[in-house]
């Protein structure tokens, strides 16, 4: 859903055809959120359904310029206005991954251990690329909260690790 909203806020700060509404969210999140042209095109078409924009004519270039409708605008504030739930986050892969891990008595130290690396790996060059980056606030928020989101997730796996180490079941599995 964030696509739509997203393209909506663009859409916000005046008209824009698709190409550069997909260059405009990609480098309001950093790139790390790519956007397939057709995916633009086909949002852009529902939300012309749902009366949320409006096409203009063609450019000399063949372009349609979309501009947001007062129904967009109302969608694009009520977006910003709700929080988003816990349970609209796409499923944690590693949280899975873990669980199924010791539910199948597998050796769970050497999974942690793996992405503890991965994880480091990225927090690295996430903290090189923000000390690089000449980005504007957007790209800054978007780094910022990758590089919260690997500290977290390192926590937790060390979480994990003491966890599994003080109960008994996984001991036992150890020997």
């Amino acid at each position: 859903m964030a696509i739509r909203q997203g393209l909506l806020a663009l859409l916000s700060q005046g008209p824009r055809y698709g190409y550069q509404l997909r260059a405009e969210f990609e480098a309001s999140t950093g790139a790390t959120w790519p956007l397939n042209i057709g995916q633009v095109y086909t949002t852009l078409s529902r939300m012309e359904r749902d009366g949320l924009v409006a096409p203009g004519e063609q450019d000399d270039q063949g372009r349609v310029v979309y501009t947001i409708t007062e129904a967009g605008r109302a969608e694009m504030e009520r977006w910003f206005g709700t929080p988003v739930a816990q349970s609209d986050r796409p499923r944690d892969e590693l949280v899975i991954k873990l669980a199924m891990a010791v539910t199948a008595a597998a050796d769970v130290r050497p999974v942690i251990q793996a992405q503890r690396v991965a994880t480091m790996r990225t927090l690295q060059e996430l903290t090189r690329a923000k000390r690089a980056s000449v980005a504007g606030p957007a790209q800054r928020l978007v780094l910022d909260s990758m590089i919260f989101q690997a500290e977290a997730e390192q926590r937790w796996l060390d979480h994990c690790e003491a966890v599994l180490t003080a109960s008994p079941q996984t001991q036992e599995r150890q020997t």
